[in-house]
Formats: C-alpha cells, sequence, structure tokens
C-alpha cells in the first residue's frame, strides 16, 4: 500500500469516527440531593501537604548548597586558566542557584498556603456554626 491510500484511509476512518464527546459526570438516578461531596474539605489532608512542602523547603535549603561555593570555586580556576569548561561551569552554578531559589519560593508558598487555608477554614466554620446556632435561638425567642 502506498503511503497515499494508508493516508486516505487513515483520513476516512478519522472522519468516520467524528463526534461531540463531553466531559462529564454520570448523570444521577436519584433526582438531586448530591454534589455536595465536593465541597468537603479534611484539614488533615492539608495539613499533611503542608508539613511536607515545609519538611522540603527545609531540606533543600540546607542540602541545596553543598557544592556552591566549590562550584563557583572550580569555575572560576578553570575560566582563569582560559577552560571554555569554567564559564559553562559558572553557568551551571548560576542556574542551579536561580532554579533552587524558586523552588525554595514554591515550597514556601505552598505551605503557607495550605496552613492559611486550614485557619481561615476553621474560622469559617466557626461563623457558620455560630450563625445557624444563633438563628435557632432567634426561632425559639419568637
Amino acid at each position: 500500500m502506498s503511503f497515499d491510500e494508508e493516508w486516505s484511509t487513515a483520513r476516512a476512518a478519522a472522519a468516520a469516527n467524528v463526534g461531540t464527546r463531553l466531559n462529564q459526570l454520570p448523570a444521577d438516578p436519584g433526582g438531586g440531593g448530591g454534589g455536595n461531596e465536593d465541597l468537603l474539605v479534611n484539614q488533615d489532608h492539608i495539613g499533611a501537604i503542608g508539613h511536607d512542602a515545609y519538611v522540603l523547603h527545609d531540606r533543600l535549603f540546607r542540602d541545596g548548597k553543598h557544592a556552591k561555593t566549590a562550584t563557583a570555586e572550580a569555575g572560576n580556576q578553570l575560566k582563569g586558566e582560559g577552560f571554555a569548561s569554567g564559564a559553562a561551569l559558572l553557568t551551571v552554578h548560576d542556574r542551579w542557584d536561580s532554579q533552587l531559589k524558586t523552588l525554595l519560593a514554591g515550597c514556601a508558598h505552598i505551605s503557607n498556603t495550605l496552613n492559611y487555608s486550614i485557619n481561615s477554614l476553621g474560622k469559617q466554620d466557626a461563623q457558620i456554626h455560630a450563625a445557624f446556632t444563633q438563628s435557632k435561638v432567634d426561632e425559639y425567642l419568637k
């Protein structure tokens, strides 16, 4: 079979399978009432992820700079001797330092955001509980 024949066959097969597909959940046979599951927040899971991000940040901060001084010294020495690999090593050194700072900032951001979210959700839960409790008390006083 030639390329043109194979291409025509593939195009015809693709054209036969054209249709619209929607990504969606299966229809709820119960007629509503469900769907609240997506509103649940497990603070233990969020806390564990935030803690892992904090641990990763701490580890990267301690261990990510082990070779920084030695790499810079080697790069400068090689560059001073006229080796092209010295300049390349200094470029790697600078790129590593830049990427490490970016990763540290990302880990800190994740950890801080999740900790803030846990505290914020706790306060919101308390406010909602107080509002429902107050509305129930008001109902009895009328």
